[in-house]
């Protein structure tokens, strides 16, 4: 395998941190890298947010549900899906304008997760260490109004990055068996490689060196499909301005 399937396998997201700060020009050079992943129709349709006040950190943490490492991480930005910006840009020419589509929601949701990939494969090839926050949608109205985020612009999640405490590494965790992933010309079922991977994964809480419970693959979606399936998202996408036409 070549240095980046490498560097793309050995994922893993990082909660503990080194009191160290990342050199901005660093930064910088990994919001460039987000920039140059692939964008529909060259749309690129999103924004990020670079949150510095302490405080505000602070505050978010606690919105997304008690995640301290928002604060503690050298540096904590918030991935906006933004159809502002070339919405006024198209109307400026002249054009007939129209926002909220559905297919402008889900091109401004990929774009927003194509590109914050892109700043996560940069920043682990530069030693740093991340975890994406999707827990900025358990509260996205007050984290907006603190962003000043304008309509048709939401939050789509958050990235913590740092220097990883090398003492603190969690293991790799595992993933699907590619049969169950890769099908060949038509959808076929995939119970068995599931069953498989519960089992994979059952050894893999149990063992791992930090948080280990005894649980797997199949019981550890339960709470995504019963309690957090964040139903006020709707209600604040329509806020936002996406009418999901």
């Amino acid at each position: 395998m070549n240095p980046t399937i490498e560097l793309l396998k050995s994922h893993r997201s990082v909660r503990k941190f080194l009191d160290q700060k990342i050199p901005h020009e660093t930064l910088l050079e990994l919001i460039r890298a987000g920039q140059s992943a692939a964008t529909s129709s060259h749309v690129q349709a999103y924004s990020v947010i670079h949150v510095t006040n302490p405080a505000n950190r602070e505050q978010i943490a606690e919105l997304a549900g008690g995640q301290p490492y928002i604060a503690s991480c050298s540096d904590f930005l918030v991935f906006c899906a933004d159809m502002k910006r070339p919405t006024e840009a198209s109307a400026r020419t002249g054009a007939e304008v129209t926002r909220g589509m559905t297919e402008q929601f889900l091109v401004a949701s990929v774009d927003t997760a194509l590109m914050a990939q892109n700043v996560v494969v940069a920043a682990e090839s530069e030693g740093l260490g991340i975890c994406y926050i999707g827990g900025i949608r358990n509260n996205p109205q007050p984290i907006s109004e603190m962003l000043q985020l304008p309509d048709h612009v939401f939050p789509v999640f958050g990235l913590c990055l740092g220097y990883p405490d090398p003492d603190k590494l969690p293991e790799v965790k595992p993933r699907l068996p590619v049969e169950a992933v890769l099908k060949e010309d038509t959808y076929t079922e995939d119970a068995q490689h599931v069953a498989t991977f519960d089992s994979n994964m059952k050894l893999y809480y149990r063992g791992r060196s930090s948080t280990n419970k005894d649980t797997d693959w199949s019981h550890n979606l339960t709470p995504l499909f019963s309690t957090k399936v964040r139903p006020h998202m709707r209600d604040f996408l329509l806020k936002r301005g996406f009418d999901m036409k």
